[in-house]
C-alpha cells in the first residue's frame, strides 16, 4: 500500500517537473534577447507563450532571432565584428547600383560595350 502512495507521489512530482521545465525551456530565447538588449524582445517572449500551443514548433527559429542581434553591432554579419563605415556602404550602394543598370540593359547595348 505504501509503495502505491509512493509511486502516485513520484508520479505527481514528474508532472509537475515537466510542466515547469517546458515553461523554463520556452522562455530561453526571451532571456537571451533580454540580456542582448533586443529590439523585439516583447515579440519575442510573446512568441515564445505562442510556441507552447504550437508544441515548440517555432522555437528553434525564436532562439535564431533572439541570437541574431548584438548590441554592439547591431543586426551586422561582418565576420570581424566591426561596423561598416558610411563611405564604405556608400560605395558599395553605388557599385550595385551600377551593376542592376548593366544587367537591366538591353542585350545590343551590352554588345556595344
Amino acid at each position: 500500500m505504501f509503495l502505491d502512495y509512493f509511486a502516485l507521489g513520484v508520479l505527481i512530482f514528474m508532472v509537475i517537473t515537466l510542466f515547469y521545465a517546458v515553461i523554463a525551456i520556452h522562455d530561453i530565447p526571451h532571456l537571451m534577447a533580454k540580456a542582448r538588449n533586443h529590439p523585439h524582445q516583447d515579440a519575442i517572449h510573446v512568441a515564445g507563450w505562442v510556441s507552447l500551443f504550437t508544441l515548440h514548433v517555432i522555437w528553434p527559429f525564436l532562439f535564431i532571432w533572439a541570437t541574431l542581434y548584438r548590441e554592439d553591432r547591431g543586426w551586422g554579419m561582418r565576420p570581424d565584428g566591426t561596423l561598416p563605415d558610411k563611405a564604405e556602404a556608400t560605395a558599395e550602394i553605388a557599385r550595385l547600383h551600377a551593376r542592376i543598370a548593366e544587367l537591366e540593359a538591353p542585350a545590343s547595348e551590352r554588345e556595344k560595350a
